[in-house]
């Protein structure tokens, strides 16, 4: 048994860690009965998936701080696929906030038929690739990566966890959702935390102030949350996360692709990306060079 067979499953072609993933978690994920009043926010991993999971409970609530300095993230909006969510489901109140990384076509058939509410948050590739290597390296639950290069190969064949990065924005952005999807980068929630906010907010209808907003925005930030342990995943064992290697909130920002790709891989991954995206009605918000 390699070490891949043993850390990872495929499901419907799709490479999951066993740590946080089983067949029964992800039966249970299909079974969910969604409400009209859920939201869930779908990333690639990578993309701000636990910064939404900051955010979420925060608009939805009218900015009350309790549930980001009470509940760790990973109860307070659980991810959909994974294990934990059939343990605090049921404690969950409306309006419930669920984050997800699977494609369009695995949600489940009851979000299709109901009014659930998606915010998808899209990352510069370039950056994802740097983000996910650092996190191969302290994710114990995770194969080593290899050097950056061996890495990024992996990455732009799709022999990466939840699949090509490509094939994941096409299936969220030929959806047939209408005004039930809100697409967002990580990007501009970098660069305006607050206006962020103001769009995600008016998308779900929580009519905000500007104080909460601005109240939000500070609570929200890179540096309050790597100083937060309900959201910093300091409450992790050794066993699964090494911070000795990496924290894992490491930089929080945009471009730091540029300190480690060379001209030869940048010329690599923009031409494998911008061929699997040729003919598609939508363009990227980034250029790939």
């Amino acid at each position: 048994m390699t070490a891949s067979e043993d850390m990872y499953m495929l499901y419907r072609g799709l490479m999951l860690p066993k740590e946080t993933h089983s067949l029964e978690s992800l039966q249970f994920a299909q079974e969910l009965a969604f409400k009209d009043e859920d939201v869930v926010s779908v990333t690639y991993p990578k993309s701000g998936t636990v910064w939404m999971q900051e955010i979420l409970p925060l608009v939805l609530n009218g900015g009350d701080l309790t549930p980001i300095q009470t509940t760790p993230n990973w109860d307070r909006v659980p991810w959909l696929e994974e294990k934990r969510l059939a343990v605090v489901v049921d404690q969950m109140t409306s309006p419930r906030a669920l984050v997800t990384h699977f494609p369009y076509n695995l949600m489940p058939p009851s979000f299709h038929t109901s009014k659930a509410k998606v915010i998808y948050v899209m990352r510069n590739p370039k950056d994802i690739v740097v983000s996910s290597y650092y996190f191969h390296q302290m994710a114990v639950f995770l194969e080593d990566p290899g050097t950056f290069d061996e890495f990024m190969g992996k990455f732009l064949e799709g022999r990466v966890l939840f699949g090509k990065w490509t094939d994941h924005v096409k299936s969220w952005k030929h959806t047939e959702l209408g005004d039930r999807i809100m697409y967002i980068t990580y990007e501009e929630m970098v660069q305006d935390l607050p206006a962020a906010l103001r769009r995600i907010s008016d998308f779900l209808g929580s009519n905000l102030s500007e104080e909460t907003i601005q109240k939000i925005a500070e609570h929200c930030s890179f540096n309050t949350m790597k100083e937060n342990g309900m959201s910093n995943f300091s409450l992790v064992n050794k066993l699964y996360m090494d911070f000795d290697k990496s924290p894992f909130l490491r930089k929080g920002v945009a471009g730091d692709w540029k300190n480690h790709f060379s001209s030869e891989q940048l010329a690599r991954f923009t031409s494998v990306i911008s061929k699997e995206l040729e003919g598609e009605r939508f363009s990227l918000p980034w250029s790939l060079d």
